[in-house]
């Protein structure tokens, strides 16, 4: 079980480094662990270590782990694809959602968010890299999405998510990045918060362009097999 303690020190102190070259505050990066395929053990390890936020791709999956864990006060993140027909659990039991990508799964989460639940946080998926096979709205329609989705009872808008085209250079890892960002502070909406940038291959470059939320999966729990 060391390696989860030696892991996540070791990822955390990635976040505080990168966060301290991009000069922004201390604490301004929130750490989800992406846990999907991995098992409830390995959840509570983590969570025993002080590790709070929780990601999940696979709604079965995810419901499954939730209800292993429910003496755990876990937030939980949804980031993978959303099927229409799947929007009421999603809508009931995470706390986060970071893959919404048009108005029509905005809608059916808004109206199936139970009433005694506070408003669910909406992060809107934007395809920055404008790559065919990957979900997320194109970012000429980001406004329009932005000003719909803001309108809809019991949702939170909070930002945007963005899982860019692989790049090993660091300059180019940052470019889609900043875009985005700079894309969504030109719209002048503070309440856009959250920027869900980032996992284990451009934590760094995330973070330097405005990054609030790192998706780490790998460097967490190892290998997927």
């Amino acid at each position: 079980m060391d390696n989860f303690a030696e892991r996540l020190q070791l990822v955390r102190s990635q976040i505080r480094h990168a966060v301290g070259i991009a000069g922004r505050p201390k604490g301004c990066v929130q750490l989800l662990a992406v846990s999907k395929t991995k098992p409830a053990g390995d959840i509570a390890e983590l969570y025993r270590l002080g590790q709070r936020h929780f990601a999940e791709n696979y709604l079965q999956e995810a419901l499954q782990k939730q209800r292993q864990l429910a003496a755990f006060n876990i937030t939980w993140h949804f980031i993978g694809p959303i099927q229409s027909n799947k929007t009421k659990p999603i809508a009931c039991h995470f706390d986060w959602v970071h893959s919404v990508d048009r108005l029509k799964v905005a809608q059916r989460l808004s109206e199936q968010r139970p009433a005694q639940l506070p408003p669910l946080n909406i992060c809107l998926q934007v395809n920055i890299s404008e790559e065919a096979s990957k979900s997320g709205v194109d970012l000429a329609e980001l406004p329009q999405l932005i000003e719909a989705v803001s309108r809809l009872p019991r949702l939170r808008l909070r930002g945007v998510m963005a899982i860019p085209e692989p790049e090993a250079s660091y300059s180019k890892q940052r470019q889609p990045y900043r875009c985005l960002y700079q894309a969504v502070r030109e719209l002048n909406r503070p309440e856009l918060d959250s920027f869900s940038f980032g996992m284990s291959g451009d934590l760094k470059a995330a973070i330097m362009e405005g990054s609030t939320m790192v998706r780490i999966g790998t460097a967490l729990f190892g290998e997927r097999h």
